[in-house]
């Protein structure tokens, strides 16, 4: 065997200055990229564009059928690299599962160091991928790969909907109680791992949560009572709530400790060392003024990001039932954690109660 084939022991996390979705361009910086390349919604068929920075675009096709089309991909959240697959595939099918799709096709966006890695590493990865497409129900068909400094993986998925089922980010409206399917702090254990220091209960703790897929998102597109969903991640909770917020109409009351928390004795002790991703401090620098005063807990935990992270939903009274019975069909422990409500003009647009 060559020699560049006999290296792929090195811990992924090593080699890439980021990880997960905690490597994602500031939100300051990334209005800042975008302000000249906002979509119109009468452009070229589109239906949903990035005017309000959504999960994915959505392209007309006649015959009350639209396309959805996302892409996303990061650096190495853990340093195994089928689990690196598999978290990376999630998260990017999950842009379709958050607008109320049906994935339908995926395709691999691959960036590896061959040298370093050779390639056996990077066929784990792919072979991730491909076990979470499979439960998807789809095949992963294709893509394209380059040699690069740093490794980086994910997928280009399209799906499929009627327009009536189309669920955006926002749409939410007074009085609509506030869901989250997933618990937050992956970011914190998934920095723990980058310095050396998380333990193997812990990293398969996080590792479970985030390859689950969002298919909760597809069941709720046909449900008219779900109002607005999103996904959790880089911007953390606060970031994608403001997204649900974000027209100026709507503001949203949350409780603290209603949120749940994953492994909260690891993350309490994390913290205390100071251990967070440093998008923690630019996802908060970009969201502070829409939000009422956090303490250090609230800030690190609520502005933390997430990869591979659960859903927002915002539901009407009339529509919780549904969305329990869907919940409980597909295993998910479901937390509600505040309300949507008409915004006050001098208030912020997130008030976090503990």
């Amino acid at each position: 065997m060559e020699e560049k084939e006999k290296l792929p022991n090195s811990r992924l996390t090593t080699l890439s200055h980021g990880s997960g979705c905690g490597c994602k361009i500031a939100p300051i910086e990334l209005e800042k990229i975008l302000r000249n390349v906002k979509t119109n919604s009468k452009d070229f068929n589109v239906l949903v564009g990035n005017q309000q920075g959504d999960d994915a675009a959505v392209i007309d096709i006649g015959n009350d059928l639209a396309i959805i089309s996302t892409t996303d991909f990061f650096m190495p959240i853990v340093d195994n690299a089928l689990d690196f697959g598999k978290i990376s595939a999630a998260n990017a099918i999950s842009d379709i599962y958050a607008m109320g799709g049906k994935p339908i096709s995926a395709l691999a966006i691959l960036g590896w160091p061959i040298e370093k890695l050779g390639t056996d590493s990077a066929g784990e990865v792919m072979k991730g991928a491909a076990s979470i497409c499979g439960q998807a129900n789809i095949a992963l068909a294709g893509g394209h790969s380059i040699e690069n400094k740093e490794p980086f993986f994910g997928l280009s998925v399209n799906g499929i909907i009627q327009h009536k089922h189309i669920k955006t980010n926002q749409g939410a409206q007074p009085g609509d109680r506030l869901f989250i399917t997933k618990p937050i702090g992956v970011g914190i254990i998934a920095t723990a791992l980058k310095r050396g220091i998380a333990t193997e209960e812990e990293i398969n703790k996080v590792i479970l949560s985030m390859v689950i897929l969002n298919r909760i998102g597809e069941l709720l597109g046909s449900e008219p009572e779900i109002h607005a969903m999103t996904d959790v991640t880089g911007f953390g909770l606060i970031g994608h709530l403001l997204e649900m917020c974000e027209e100026g109409k709507i503001g949203a009351q949350i409780s603290f400790d209603q949120i749940p928390i994953i492994l909260p004795d690891s993350i309490q002790k994390y913290l205390s060392q100071f251990v967070m991703p440093d998008n923690t401090m630019r996802n908060f620098k970009a969201f502070h003024s829409k939000v009422s005063k956090l303490d250090a807990k609230q800030l690190q935990l609520l502005c933390d990001p997430q990869t591979s992270g659960g859903m927002l939903i915002a539901v009407s009274e009339k529509g919780v039932k549904p969305l329990l019975n869907h919940a409980l069909s597909l295993g998910i422990n479901l937390s509600e954690i505040g309300r949507f409500k008409v915004h006050q003009a001098e208030s912020p647009l997130i008030v976090v109660n503990d």
